[in-house]
């Protein structure tokens, strides 16, 4: 089958749409599938569509929905789709319409669908491979935060909780993701003259970024809207227990009774789940074992077979 999938992320972009695409392009061919990624439809023909984010996928879906009436549609929700998008845009909410079925990454997604809509689509959880462990730092209790600076991701939560930890703690940060404004970059360079504890180091490539997580003792993922972060997958592939903010996204990831979520925003109470995680070895091994019980989600071969699975479907 000739599968046109579109993602609103360029060649070369980082984001987490474009891993997505490539990851899931790849599953495919794996299948037996010819795949071209697209940022916006070039009107060549396709026996089905597959197209992330809602909003700024519509222009495409709507034009392949025109000139091959009967062809399916696929619509994976990201999570500006999910959280903000869906309840007020109207091309996001007309691509919903035009879609023969959807996707969301993680089981909650599904709660913020009218049932009508919930009825076609499916939940597939994305993944990361197993990776090689990594030694952890004996002198230092590192945090890794992975991810664009952005709003959305809530970007400085982590640095702002270390003003609250105890006086003996040797937590440090690091941070790697590129900034996507010239604010967020100043903001970075002013927060590391402020606490020589946070280190800011930038868009690195994906292998070095994974090692430096897997040398960490936690990931800590503050963001205040998530469809579904791919950064949990390879945190849980690498052994690193996570601390995630209470929003659904993280929650569909984690599941409803992980102990490692504070208030989203509240720097104070990170500082609280950090210091636990530092301090508490009993506390640390609970995060460490229910993010070994949840892994088996996030598994490439289950990914694989969840697309595969959709696709028989239609």
């Amino acid at each position: 089958m000739k599968i046109i999938l579109i993602t609103p992320s360029a060649v070369g972009s980082r984001t987490g749409n474009r891993n997505t695409a490539c990851r899931w392009a790849g599953f495919l061919r794996q299948l037996g599938h010819r795949v071209d990624i697209q940022v916006e439809w070039d009107g060549a023909p396709a026996d089905l569509m597959l197209a992330l984010h809602a909003r700024r996928s519509h222009e495409s879906m709507r034009r392949f929905a025109e000139t091959f009436l009967c062809r399916p549609i696929i619509l994976a929700l990201t999570g500006t789709d999910l959280y903000r998008d869906i309840r007020h845009d109207a091309a996001a909410q007309q691509s919903m319409q035009l879609a023969t079925r959807m996707i969301v990454l993680q089981e909650r997604g599904l709660l913020e669908l009218e049932p009508e809509l919930r009825a076609k689509t499916r939940v597939i959880y994305q993944s990361a491979p197993p990776a090689r462990p990594q030694p952890k730092l004996k002198t230092r209790f590192q945090a890794c935060v992975i991810g664009h600076l952005r709003e959305e991701k809530d970007p400085f939560r982590c640095t702002y909780a270390l003003r609250y930890l105890p006086s003996g703690s040797r937590i440090w940060v690091i941070h790697l993701g590129g900034a996507l404004s010239p604010s967020m970059a100043e903001e970075a360079h002013a927060l590391m003259q402020e606490d020589q504890r946070y280190h800011w180091l930038g868009n690195r490539p994906h292998g070095q970024a994974m090692r430096k997580l897997a040398c960490s003792h936690v990931m800590v993922i503050s963001s205040r809207m998530e469809g579904g972060a791919n950064v949990i997958c390879e945190a849980l592939a690498a052994g690193v227990p996570v601390i995630a903010s209470d929003i659904a996204g993280n929650i569909g990831m984690l599941g409803a009774d992980y102990p490692g979520y504070y208030p989203c925003g509240d720097e104070q109470a990170l500082a609280r789940l950090l210091w636990r995680a530092e301090s508490e070895p009993v506390f640390y091994a609970q995060l460490q074992a229910q993010c070994a019980a949840r892994r088996p989600l996030f598994t490439p071969e289950q990914e694989r077979a969840g697309l595969e699975s959709l696709l028989a479907e239609l």
